[in-house]
């Protein structure tokens, strides 16, 4: 399968990397081909990896995971709209405001960013996943507990059960919990997972669903 990644920062690189060790194709998108963290990650990631604009990337991808900053996600996301038509769009971003010092959510209450997303690339079913954990366990997480559980949202429920059977494959369990308003509560759920990082002095934890 081909996957367009969307951003060079970690999330994107876990992701990337990720996919490729499952045997697919991925091309990392940024604003301009040529970037240098996006042409460092195609060194290291082997003959599967390539590099590109974001509309390359978007172009590329039969699924492809929106990992930029959550300010800018929104518009990359317009300018990348016809690209996008059609496809699966993972959205693991959060709008993540450090304006006052430590992070804290810009859009709250009846709204969300993976709304916002949506509604950016109607064409497109946009998941919101993996936007609940770091990047460092992304990919097959190896935790006390056992397989952690990834919360997603969206509206497209073919498009969700794809994405549960990637997440499978990445070494997660699943919990839908509905249409892409859901994104309200995942994004509070990612601030839940920073306040316990700053307050532990911990990175390497993840939600649990018992049932």
């Amino acid at each position: 399968m081909k996957i367009g990644i969307l951003g060079t920062g970690d999330v994107g690189k876990a992701l990337g990397n990720g996919f490729i060790a499952l045997g697919h194709e991925v091309k990392m998108g940024s604003r301009t081909a040529g970037n240098a963290k996006a042409k460092a990650w195609v060194e290291s990631a082997g003959g599967k990896a390539s590099e590109g604009t974001f509309n390359d990337a978007a172009k590329f991808g039969e699924i492809v995971a929106l990992c930029t900053l959550g300010n800018v996600s929104e518009e990359i996301v317009k300018g990348s709209s016809a690209e996008l038509k059609g496809k699966i769009l993972w959205d693991a971003t959060n709008p993540l405001d450090f304006s006052t010092g430590g992070p804290r959510l810009s859009i709250v209450g009846h709204d969300s960013l993976g709304e916002h997303i949506q509604k950016a690339a109607p064409g497109a079913s946009v998941v919101k996943v993996f936007n609940t954990v770091g990047n460092a366990l992304m990919f097959k997480p190896k935790l006390a507990g056992g397989p952690p559980t990834m919360f997603i949202a969206g509206n497209d429920e073919a498009a969700k059960k794809k994405t549960e059977g990637l997440l499978k494959e990445f070494g997660w369990e699943t919990a839908d919990i509905g249409g892409i308003e859901g994104s309200r509560y995942l994004e509070a759920m990612c601030m839940t997972w920073v306040a316990y990082g700053f307050k532990h002095g911990v990175w390497t934890h993840a939600y649990k669903l018992l049932k």
